[in-house]
């Protein structure tokens, strides 16, 4: 496999798509050694295959706001790879949504998915709408006009999409209540459900319980637990709650946390019933601003600013969103002598900046692929419940999503 050339040709066919083709780039690089050891995956064509998504399903969806004013945003679903099951993969509502970030993130999910050992392809979609400062009335026409179109595409037995950002138990409930109207049917066409109709129990905590799991098979290495350990993070999120959450159980602490207007930093940890269900209120009222933390519970806030490069813990994990991480943040990383970096998010570090961690010495750096796969894992969980018409216990799930991270690792 020579990279080079298959980059060029991929650059020749999605022309700007600098998130899909930094994606491959990455997966690429990584592979390229073992890959060709293998001569009849290139005989075959493996990897310009599978750097090629299947389908790509792209469609307009008209909606009316309460001053009955009409808009008309964009929504796709880029089925990417479906050799191993249905397609699977969450959906995205976030005026940042384009359709080089839906390739990325679908080429990403196969990878995940598969990890899991569940028989699940990869998938995304989304939309540039923003739910943000709209009345539930708007979100729901909203998500009704974008269900008119998507139903078409997808099935139990065919594509099974889930939430992402933008998109959380609310956007799910109007998603499925008018996949329902539409085609007479009730199935786990999506996953994230409300728990009362469907949905698996943990769903909102899986990813980040599953990093975190991840993390003490790393941590097992070195003769080490999360008892005592220190994190520093960014995002608060359902994926960043959930670290926060589990992290704590496990007699860790998240002593810094990083949202879009700066970080916050508690000595103490985010810990105890308090801490964490403020976090819920906090982000359900503006999820842009983490600075009322500091201010509920007397803590340090620096805005504007990212945690990277603090020096008085021993894990990074980056949990927010794509590139969080340049190889300036990367340079600080290094040099505050951290020894675990888990990447959490999808694609949360820039290819410059992971390979420059991953030089250094002294660190040890766990890609998103595996640690991520946790809330894979979990919906598939509520596939298979919902296929047997069951329910399962928080005890029941938590115990399988440990040993699914187990057998990742």
């Amino acid at each position: 496999m020579e990279v080079q050339k298959i980059m060029q040709d991929l650059e020749r066919k999605h022309p700007g798509e600098s998130e899909f083709l930094q994606a491959v780039s990455e997966v690429l690089e990584s592979i390229k050694d073992v890959y060709n050891q293998h001569p009849e995956f290139e005989k075959a064509k493996i990897v310009e295959r599978i750097v090629e998504p299947e389908r790509v399903h792209m469609f307009r969806v008209p909606w009316v706001d309460d001053n009955g004013e009409v808009h008309v945003n964009i929504g796709s679903r880029v089925q990417f790879n479906g050799a191993i099951g249905p397609y699977k993969g969450g959906l995205r509502f976030h005026p940042s949504v384009n359709l080089s970030i839906m390739k990325f993130l679908g080429f990403e999910q196969t990878f995940k998915n598969a990890l899991t050992t569940l028989p699940m392809g990869g998938a995304k979609g989304g939309s540039d709408f923003s739910p943000r400062g709209r009345s539930d009335a708007e979100i729901m026409r909203f998500c009704q006009a974008f269900m008119d179109e998507l139903y078409r595409y997808i099935g139990p037995d065919e594509d099974v999409p889930a939430g992402d950002i933008g998109v959380g138990g609310r956007e799910i409930g109007y998603l499925f209540g008018q996949y329902k109207k539409l085609t007479h049917r009730y199935e786990g066409v999506l996953t994230g459900k409300g728990i009362e109709w469907g949905g698996s129990i943990l769903r909102p905590e899986a990813t980040g319980f599953g990093a975190v799991y991840y993390l003490r098979e790393v941590l097992k290495h070195d003769g080490k637990e999360v008892k005592g350990i220190r994190v520093a993070m960014s995002g608060y999120g359902n994926v960043g709650w959930g670290i926060m959450k589990k992290i704590d159980e496990l007699g860790g602490k998240v002593t810094y946390f990083a949202g879009p207007d700066g970080y916050i930093h508690d000595p103490d940890g985010v810990c105890g019933e308090e801490k964490l269900n403020f976090i819920l209120e906090m982000r359900a009222k503006d999820p842009m601003h983490c600075k009322p933390y500091a201010d509920k519970f007397g803590v340090d806030f620096v805005e504007g600013q990212k945690c990277w490069g603090v020096k008085d813990v021993d894990v990074y994990m980056p949990a927010a969103t794509q590139n969080d991480v340049n190889l300036e943040w990367a340079k600080k990383i290094a040099e505050s002598g951290v020894k675990y970096y888990i990447e959490v998010a999808n694609m949360p570090t820039t290819n410059d900046a992971l390979n420059f961690l991953r030089e250094q010495k002294h660190m040890i750096v766990a890609p998103s692929k595996a640690v991520n796969a946790g809330g894979v894992g979990v919906s598939g969980l509520e596939m298979a419940q919902n296929s047997e018409r069951l329910v399962w216990t928080a005890e029941e799930v938590d115990h399988q999503l440990h040993k699914m991270m187990e057998n990742i690792h």
